[in-house]
């Protein structure tokens, strides 16, 4: 696979998250070397005046891309590495699809899957009182809508596998980690992840939350 962003790259990672995961299997499905800055965001590591030069957000993933350069938001970091790539199209219309579900990913999935498993395997529940019904009702409401999509669909986008495969397969497959969502209703979103799996050079993650995770 052919990709137009090259030389060696740096990837400020924590290995529990989702969005670092994301980079991860990108990278390894493009057979792409990178160095990792482990960064222990629960010990405060993301909020250094030294982290916060490289984004001023305080999170990981950041990509450093050259001496000096820094990219963060995980799915901009997606797009910048699959550029010249198949799994970032070109023509106009797959590419504002791939948006849309990254789009989709970020405003729909992340804040409630990810935020509902984070708070349940680190014992956060019990202190989210009505939002965490609010947010579980809410993803699993997004999982339903990606079921429907895939319903008739290989991918997301078509018959192509894309970005946004692996930008909403990072929370997705993980979804019933202990967090009260379930995969059973939805068939389509199974067969989807399985596909995933069965890509080349997939790459299993993300890791469980380090002990500086739990309150």
């Amino acid at each position: 696979m052919q990709h137009y962003t090259t030389g060696m790259v740096k990837l400020y990672d924590y290995a529990g998250s989702a969005n670092c995961y994301k980079i991860k299997l990108l990278l390894a499905q493009l057979q792409r070397s990178y160095e990792t800055v482990d960064v222990e965001i629960f010990r405060g590591e993301s909020r250094t005046l030294e982290f916060l030069a490289k984004n001023p957000a305080g999170r990981v993933p950041v990509l450093e891309v050259s001496p000096g350069e820094y990219l963060a938001e995980s799915n901009a970091i997606l797009c910048y590495l699959a550029s010249g790539t198949a799994l970032w199209p070109e023509a106009p219309l797959p590419r504002a699809q791939v948006l849309q579900w990254l789009f989709f990913e970020q405003y729909e999935v992340e804040p409630t899957v990810g935020s509902v498993r984070f708070w349940k395997l680190t014992g956060r529940d019990k202190a989210q009182g009505s939002l965490l019904e609010r947010k579980t009702a809410q993803g699993q409401e997004a999982l339903r809508s990606l079921d429907r999509h895939l319903e008739h669909r290989t991918f997301l986008v078509g018959e192509a596998y894309s970005i946004a495969d692996i930008a909403l397969y990072a929370y997705t497959h993980v979804a019933e980690d202990g967090s009260g969502f379930t995969l059973d209703p939805l068939p389509a979103v199974r067969r989807w992840l399985k596909r995933i799996e069965e890509q080349p050079h997939w790459l299993p993650g993300p890791a469980p939350y380090s002990a500086a995770a739990y309150p």
